[in-house]
């Protein structure tokens, strides 16, 4: 890993925020992702399976947690499974973690080699009335494919049929979405990669430049700050495909007189980042892409100012539909007849925002988290309304990272500049 090791304390204090939520007598297995084939011999990159991570920190393939709170031996609670290191793979693919790294990286005390697992697990298994299985419960899933987490579910339920299992995920999907102080620290540190990235982007931005290039100044920023890399693909859509919400060809020729949409953030210790900006390729907004620029900013910090504790993301971006159609009467993009005249179930200002205003941020960049509850202290949201004009050739957004308090809401990227003329003031630097 490139980033610093973490404070083993995330894991420990995650695992007990986990077991506090389970059933007694009850035994918990978590596995890890699968290492998913390429083309000919190749494999993509590793990527551990979220949950996993957030319950021991381990990014090592072939890992597995296994939580028995009531285990009669109390060495076996708390138990991290490992691949055994081997010579001959060593030095194909590289170190692989040994007993008291894995301590210090999890909290965990217990270590169980993989190839010795099976016979203990029955033991634990025997001894428990319920077990929790994994699986993918984010509302944002869509694909069909079958991974490792459901194919160990259905083995499990083949061998001990005569349990009762239950939803890890659905406890997860609670907990996950509610951070840490620990979790915020690694968070605020992606967050800095990122702004010391915009602002270097902002000094090397100007007419000619191409959007790969802008791309590369951002992947050069990340790792020489020790970011594991980007936390999703950068998308740097110039002029009229700043309207595609993911574009990420990112192949163009940024011109005079167009802006530039960049949306990207770092990944540090697996937590992410995610900011968005647009600005002037030769440095200076014309007055009606200031005028909407600053409609966008408006609206912006109106749903900054509505994420409090209490809300639901529903009633929440009804509200800022509310606001969203003021605005865009207001710099000529609606007129009353039209919102008179709108269908409530698509409502006349979505010909100009047709996403939603805020997503949970976290391990994934769309994380986990209830969509419908009201929102808790402790969560952390994006916050990115965005403006549209088809007829204008003209996309606009503005995405901050936003961390949900008692008191209130805490902006995670307070210190990236934002407003039009900060942005102008640094451009004139370069």
């Amino acid at each position: 890993m490139k980033y610093l090791t973490l404070n083993p304390n995330i894991f420990i204090n995650n695992r007990k925020r986990f077991t506090h939520q389970m059933q007694s007598n009850s035994i918990a297995i978590f596995v890890s992702n699968d290492e998913w084939p390429s083309n000919g011999d190749a494999i993509h990159k590793f990527k551990q399976n979220s949950d996993l991570y957030w319950l021991c920190g381990i990014e090592q393939e072939d890992t597995m947690v296994i939580l028995f709170p009531d285990n009669p031996d109390k060495k076996y609670r708390e138990v991290l499974v490992l691949v055994r290191p081997n010579e001959l793979k060593e030095k194909w693919d590289g170190k692989r973690l040994r007993m008291e790294e894995a301590k210090k990286i999890s909290g965990i005390e217990t270590i169980v080699w993989l190839d010795s697992l099976d016979a203990l697990l029955q033991q634990w298994i025997h001894l428990a009335n319920n077990i929790y299985l994994d699986t993918n419960e984010n509302d944002r899933k869509s694909t069909s494919i079958q991974t490792r987490e459901y194919r160990f579910a259905e083995e499990m339920k083949i061998k001990y049929p005569l349990h009762q299992f239950q939803r890890a995920a659905k406890i997860l999907k609670t907990l996950r979405a509610v951070k840490t102080k620990e979790e915020i620290e690694v968070i605020q540190k992606a967050i800095d990669i990122t702004e010391l990235t915009f602002k270097k982007l902002l000094t090397c931005i100007q007419p000619g430049i191409f959007e790969y290039e802008i791309e590369a100044e951002i992947m050069h920023s990340f790792l020489s700050n020790r970011a594991t890399g980007e936390a999703y693909s950068s998308i740097i859509a110039s002029g009229d495909r700043a309207r595609t919400l993911h574009y990420v060809s990112n192949n163009q020729e940024c011109k005079d007189g167009e802006l530039v949409l960049m949306d990207f953030g770092a990944e540090y210790g697996n937590y992410c980042a995610d900011l968005t900006r647009t600005v002037p390729v030769n440095g200076k907004y014309t007055k009606r892409q200031k005028e909407v620029y600053n409609a966008c900013l408006h609206l912006h910090n109106y749903a900054k100012a509505l994420l409090k504790p209490g809300i639901s993301i529903v009633d929440y971006t009804e509200k800022v539909g509310d606001e969203a159609t003021k605005q865009f009467i207001k710099i000529g993009l609606l007129t009353k007849v039209d919102v008179k005249n709108e269908d409530k179930e698509n409502r006349a200002y979505r010909k100009y925002l047709y996403h939603g205003i805020s997503h949970h941020l976290g391990i994934d960049v769309h994380d986990v988290g209830t969509r419908t509850e009201p929102i808790e202290a402790g969560m952390v949201f994006t916050v990115e309304p965005g403006i549209y004009i088809e007829e204008e050739q003209m996309g606009i957004r503005i995405e901050n990272n936003i961390w949900i308090t008692k008191n209130g809401n805490i902006d995670l990227m307070k210190n990236i500049p934002i407003s039009t003329d900060e942005i102008e003031s640094l451009m004139k630097r370069k």
